[in-house]
């Protein structure tokens, strides 16, 4: 890490009341007196300032805020300057702190500084980003449990009891049987499969942690003609795809993103289903099958009597019901786009399978590819720790300690650059 002093706009960039600049660096006492105009300025206080430039001439009228090292985000003395959200003010701001031997900050370059300032684990960094990318009341929800350490908590636990179990392994072999305790060997067995468990439970999740955060996917599909276009508008509120009696008029895939009790939804409007000479509607189909197969739940939509029953994964719609005369499947959700009978109860069948779905998200993990990759290497190990346990102690311990390094990793308490590059640079500037 270097030791430049760095700022950049922590708020969003554009007209506004308010935008936050945040700088952080080593000693900036002084200069926190310099610019707010305020002698021995109290830790964390906020001050009305006449905040001026280098000449003399007013920047703006704005409240300044001092954290001293290490009681700060970075852990190095860090300046908020909250200014109104004037471009011109930004710019001008930009301007003076540039001329101050300050440079603009690389994205994610705040939060790196505080995890190398142990202020932050890659897990909370990991949290942050999903926090900041968070669309819906679930993925806030979601996010903010693992940056405020709900994850690293876990994974701490886990390399935890790994070392320890790894020192046994690695002490059976020095030390006479009665300097340990009672039965270690089985109990260290024990509590590697007992790891191991918890760690396939948590990859079992992994489909739940990433519809939380990136979507959880609904597709419409049908025959041509069956309203699905029609329904598709109805749940999205909007008149997004097109609507016409003539066959496949829907010949690419319309996505839209909703809200649904908080869970984001990613809904998807398909080409109809038929046998066509049409190269371009069949390449539509093709990627029907594509959503289809993608699908987290698929709405089948039918215009007329169908004995198709839902599973799982499919509920089953007959649309057009102001138009039939009975109603046989009892299985089946009727609906009228038309009409909009029927949509409420819709949407309740996927609320329901949402929260079936989903609502093991308080147990769940917050795993990305990075993390997702490094518990399978973990499992991988003590999979062969568990496997070639035969007495060899030393080769036990090594794979029990190659899975404690996995998860060290995953904290970033092992790590390599190109690792922490790819964490911090999901970030924006400002974070």
């Amino acid at each position: 890490m270097n030791n430049d002093t760095i700022f950049a706009l922590s708020s969003g960039f554009g007209k506004s009341g308010v935008a936050v600049i945040r700088i952080s660096g080593n000693g900036l006492y002084d200069f926190f007196e310099k610019i707010s105009g305020h002698k021995n300025p109290t830790p964390r206080q906020a001050y009305f300032c006449n905040f001026r430039d280098n000449t003399g001439d007013l920047i703006d009228q704005c409240i300044m805020i001092y954290f001293a090292a290490p009681q700060s985000f970075t852990g190095q003395d860090v300046i908020e300057i909250h200014t109104h959200g004037a471009t011109a003010v930004i710019n001008k701001v930009f301007s003076f702190l540039s001329t101050n031997n300050m440079r603009m900050a690389t994205p994610g370059e705040f939060s790196r500084r505080a995890f190398m300032n142990n202020k932050m684990d890659l897990t909370d960094v990991d949290g942050l980003a999903a926090l900041l990318d968070a669309q819906t009341d679930k993925q806030r929800q979601f996010a903010l449990k693992s940056m405020l350490g709900g994850d690293s908590e876990t994974y701490n636990t886990w390399r935890s009891k790994m070392i320890e179990i790894s020192a046994y392994a690695a002490a059976i072999l020095d030390y006479d049987a009665d300097d340990l305790p009672l039965n270690i060997d089985k109990k260290i067995l024990t509590q590697t499969r007992e790891l191991y468990n918890e760690i396939e439970k948590t990859l079992s999740h992994y489909n739940i942690s990433h519809a939380i955060t990136h979507g959880f996917n609904i597709t419409l599909i049908g025959e041509t003609n069956v309203g699905k276009s029609s329904i598709f508008n109805k749940l999205v509120g909007s008149n997004r795809a097109i609507v016409s009696n003539t066959p496949g008029t829907t010949r690419d895939v319309i996505s839209a993103q909703i809200d649904i009790d908080g869970f984001l939804v990613n809904l998807s409007d398909t080409a109809g289903l038929r046998e066509t000479d049409d190269q371009i509607e069949q390449m539509g189909i093709n990627r029907t099958k594509q959503e289809q197969d993608s699908a987290d739940l698929i709405l089948h939509i039918f215009n007329n009597k169908t004995d198709t029953q839902p599973d799982n994964k499919t509920i089953i719609v007959i649309n057009k019901s102001d138009e039939l005369k009975s109603k046989t499947n009892k299985k089946a959700i009727y609906t009228s786009a038309k009409t909009g009978a029927g949509i409420d109860e819709l949407l309740n069948a996927i609320r329901k399978h949402l929260h079936d779905a989903l609502d093991l998200s308080d147990n769940t993990l917050v795993i990305n590819t990075r993390t997702h990759k490094l518990l399978t290497d973990t499992q991988t190990e003590l999979k062969s720790a568990i496997e070639k346990y035969n007495g060899n102690y030393d080769i036990f311990a090594e794979h029990i300690r190659a899975a404690a390094d996995n998860i060290g990793k995953i904290l970033g308490t092992i790590t390599t650059n190109d690792v922490m590059d790819a964490t911090f640079s999901q970030l924006c500037l400002g974070k």
